[in-house]
Formats: structure tokens, sequence, C-alpha cells
């Protein structure tokens, strides 16, 4: 399925949100939100993408 992943395109093979992230491996600490919306890291593995989803997967900024 195409996904867009921090704003660029992807073709991903997997089904739900922790495969993803397994698939991109940020750098910790990281948050993801799923067409704007935040999803808890214990929901990852359940959670199901759809086709076209919008993945923004962020990083805390230090500082001020």
């Amino acid at each position: 399925m195409k996904l867009c992943v921090n704003d660029e395109v992807i073709e991903f093979d997997g089904r739900t949100l922790g495969e993803l992230v397994v698939h991109i491996n940020p750098e910790t600490p990281f948050a993801v939100a799923v067409n704007t919306a935040f999803v808890a890291r214990k929901e990852y593995g359940g959670y199901v993408l759809q086709e076209q989803d919008k993945v923004d997967i962020v990083s805390p900024v230090v500082g001020g």
C-alpha cells in the first residue's frame, strides 16, 4: 500500500503501524500521528493502516 510518511510517499507491504515503525526504525524517543491523530505506543501493533494514510513520526525538540 502507499502511505505518506513524514511527507514522503512510500510503498509499504505491512499492515499495522507497529510493522511500519519496525520498518522505518526511527530514533527514540518519538511519537506517531496517523491522519493528524496521536496514536499511543501500546496501540501500534493493533492499529491497521489504510491506503493513503498520512503518518507523521516526530522526535521531541529540546530547547526554547
